[in-house]
């Protein structure tokens, strides 16, 4: 008997609830580089042309299969398996065979929200650098797909956090039990995928830079200095490849880092500020206001409710 997938069905003549507004819904509308979490379950189908956007999307197709294309790269991929990639590199579904009653799930997780996942190592190098991987089977089945789908889909934001925090915790294990390897990043070829290779090479780099020194002064000439060029023409290719400038960059990634000690709950507010690499609690105040619509205080009190 083959099982078929549910992504959180709920009964007939009813519609599963929106997930709630969130005060980071503008937070993640404000710029291309950056989209809000999501899960879609939809019917298979091919794409006109080439997309891009800001998550680190995953893809699980419950029959058949389904032809990619990535910047110069194609591959192919089968049902059943949980796929991942940098969705900032253009991507389009060229064809599908045998996927006519099919379901596919997507999974949309904010690429900062990523890249703020510690202990991931060469598998960031690998999806930041236009690769895309395959994980195994022992890191996510099709049981969790579908709760993840029901708890997105609930309109409950502790859920959907849980959902997110499980994701954080699948890649941990991919890092440690491998993955398999569809289409290897552009850092690990001597010639170009395609015509992004070269200036997604040196952002990559200036991104591992940020990530890891994100508590220390990061002025624009240190960060071009990293890839050896002038810092007028890093900001330029990074806002290129980023669609976001490197200054914003920067304060957005320390906000998802100041956002995660606050839901720790360990530190008090003005610690947040310093161990997220602001430079005063004021400076502080006024990005986070300016990005959530709360204050820090009124998020904590919020979440912990």
């Amino acid at each position: 008997m083959t099982r078929t997938l549910e992504y959180g069905a709920v009964p007939a003549g009813k519609t599963a609830p929106r997930p709630l507004s969130r005060p980071d819904r503008s937070f993640y509308a404000s710029a291309k580089a950056f989209g809000r979490f999501g899960i879609r379950s939809f019917t298979p189908r091919t794409m006109p042309e080439p997309h891009s956007h800001g998550h680190i999307e995953f893809n699980w197709l419950s029959a058949g299969e389904m032809d990619y294309r990535f910047d110069g790269g194609a591959t192919t991929i089968g049902a059943g398996r949980l796929v991942a990639f940098w969705a900032g590199i253009p991507h389009q579904t060229v064809a599908l065979r045998g996927a006519e009653a099919a379901r596919q799930l997507n999974i949309y997780l904010p690429m900062d929200a990523f890249l703020e996942m510690p202990q991931l190592g060469r598998l960031t190098d690998t999806l930041m650098g236009g690769g895309v991987v395959e994980l195994a089977a022992g890191c996510a089945g099709l049981d969790m797909l579908e709760r993840w789908h029901a708890d997105y889909r609930s309109g409950n934001a502790v859920r959907t956090d849980l959902v997110r925090a499980e994701i954080g915790t699948m890649f941990r294990r991919a890092a440690i039990v491998g993955w398999e390897t569809l289409l290897p990043p552009w850092l690990d070829t001597a010639g170009s995928r395609g015509k992004s290779a070269l200036p997604v090479r040196h952002v990559v780099r200036m991104v591992r830079h940020i990530v890891e020194n994100i508590t220390e002064p990061l002025a624009a000439e240190d960060i071009a200095a990293v890839v050896g060029l002038h810092p007028n023409y890093a900001a330029d290719l990074f806002a290129k490849v980023m669609n976001i400038s490197l200054q914003k960059f920067v304060v957005r990634m320390r906000l998802i880092r100041a956002r995660s000690l606050l839901f720790d709950g360990s530190l008090s507010v003005a610690n947040v500020a310093f161990q997220a690499g602001f430079g005063s609690q004021t400076q502080f105040y006024e990005h986070f206001r300016k990005a959530y619509g709360v204050t820090p205080g009124d998020m904590r009190r919020d979440v912990q409710r």
